[in-house]
């Protein structure tokens, strides 16, 4: 493996670190969080919203965002230095482990990734269906199920979940005319039971352990890339295991090895997606986690929410947008107009950030830096984008505290390393599976089956009325 990436791009480990100084001299503090950091004495006191904004479902170590400051963590490592010092599979590993390997434990689990991209059968199936008049990301869960059928037995008849872990279909619901309240303790449904014989299941169907989440790690970006190359009528690229897991997602999607400063901007946009908090496609994955399905399920179920235009494929609305706009003298009229309208600008808010997305400080210049030197349609896109930027954050800034989010950029920066926009959203999954699943194998660890409340505002007593008389 290629152990000295950074070696030779030095100058986006300059933009990053420049990025993080400028963040941390207009914010005025330095890795400052809010009180956090020990477990929760439950029940909790919250205020909750419609979709339960603000509710607090549970606890974690994986990662933290901190949107009043613009400060974005996992495992308590700042997202500007794990850019600026880091690779995807190191992240993915501190994700899923809570520590940053070893160099014997990187290796390994380098290793793990590259066997595991190998996936001939999935492949074949995959290729067994009319992918390349499918949805992207429909075609992806398809081969995550795909995938659970290669690497376990789950799905046959004799693998059906245990009787014996089964409970009534509420067994854990609160009646909906007591006050709402919370336990003092948590309650977990993984104890072991004492009288339970040892399982005869073997390792390979062990769907809710490491070597899953490796394998889906590995996989969905094999699964990915098949489906760009299929949409085109091409056959897939097989894996290279001298590559990275940014160059091989490259090559697997381009079909030749990406340039060193082609290799690192991919595996900085990886990280920076890998983990978000409890985001939509994260608390579905979760979900189906909770009632003791498995880590395949869960993640398909994180691409089912991903596929919402409400949670994905900004990025490439916002490259729409900028080409709409055509050139920066016509940003000022255009937002002016647009604000006018009380239309949403694609790539600006944020549902937790009230300050720049520090994901967007590193986008940002990343993606000025890839364009250097491009030819004159990609200077305008660039230059257009920097002026609706402008514009947007003089108007709104100050009072309404948008700022651009981590989709403003992003897609700028796909569509330079070659990437089709009606990938870019299966790309954002190829990234976030890693959070994903560190947050599932997390919360499967002390269980609580999700069992949230509906308030409810209809009608009582209302009288049965035959059909011939309605």
């Amino acid at each position: 493996m290629n152990r000295n990436r950074h070696q030779e791009t030095t100058e986006i480990t300059e933009l990053i670190l420049d990025a993080a100084a400028k963040a941390r001299a207009e914010i005025g503090v330095v890795g400052k969080q809010a009180a956090t950091g020990k477990s929760a004495k439950w029940p909790i006191d919250c205020t909750i919203g419609p979709g339960l904004e603000g509710a607090i479902a549970c606890e974690s170590k994986v990662g933290y965002v901190n949107g009043g400051a613009g400060l974005l963590s996992y495992r308590g490592y700042d997202i500007f230095e794990l850019c600026a010092y880091s690779t995807y599979e190191e992240v993915s590993y501190l994700l899923l482990h809570g520590h940053l390997p070893t160099a014997e434990a990187l290796r390994d689990y380098e290793q793990k990734l590259a066997n595991y991209r190998h996936m001939n059968q999935t492949l074949r199936l995959l290729m067994s269906f009319p992918v390349e008049k499918m949805n992207a990301m429909a075609a992806l869960r398809m081969g995550t199920i795909f995938m659970r059928q290669e690497f376990t037995s789950l799905d046959h008849e004799e693998a059906k979940p245990d009787l014996l872990d089964a409970i009534s279909a509420d067994e854990d619901s609160i009646a909906m005319e007591t006050k709402p309240s919370g336990e003092r303790r948590a309650i977990y449904e993984f104890k072991k039971k004492k009288s339970r014989k040892k399982s005869k299941k073997s390792n390979r169907d062990d769907a809710n352990g490491l070597e899953a989440c490796y394998h889906l790690i590995a996989g969905v970006p094999t699964i990915t890339a098949a489906i760009a190359r299929l949409r085109q009528g091409m056959m897939p690229y097989e894996p290279l295991n001298e590559l990275s897991h940014a160059g091989n997602i490259f090559y697997m999607l381009n079909g030749r090895r990406p340039t060193p400063i082609e290799e690192r901007v991919l595996d900085v946009a990886l990280i920076l997606h890998a983990d978000h908090g409890m985001n939509a496609s994260t608390f579905a994955s979760m979900v189906v986690a909770s009632t003791m399905s498995d880590i395949y399920f869960s993640v398909g179920s994180g691409i089912a929410a991903l596929n919402g235009p409400l949670h994905g494929g900004a990025n490439e609305r916002v490259l729409h947008t900028i080409r709409e706009v055509g050139s920066p003298e016509n940003a000022g009229a255009w937002v002016k107009d647009s604000l006018a309208k009380n239309e949403k600008i694609p790539g600006f808010g944020h549902r937790v950030y009230k300050t720049y997305d520090p994901r967007a400080r590193i986008l940002g210049p990343l993606a000025k830096f890839q364009c250097s030197g491009c030819t004159d349609e990609i200077q305008n896109l660039i230059s257009t984008a920097e002026k609706v930027e402008q514009e947007v954050i003089n108007s709104l800034a100050q009072e309404k505290k948008i700022f651009p989010n981590v989709d403003y950029y992003s897609g700028v920066v796909y569509t330079r390393l070659g990437i089709d926009p009606a990938m870019f959203t299966p790309l954002f999954a190829v990234s976030r599976v890693a959070g994903w699943t560190a947050r599932v194998l997390e919360y499967i660890q002390k269980n609580r089956i999700f069992r949230p409340r509906a308030l409810y505002t209809g009608a009582f007593n209302r009288e049965f009325v035959a059909i011939d008389e309605r």
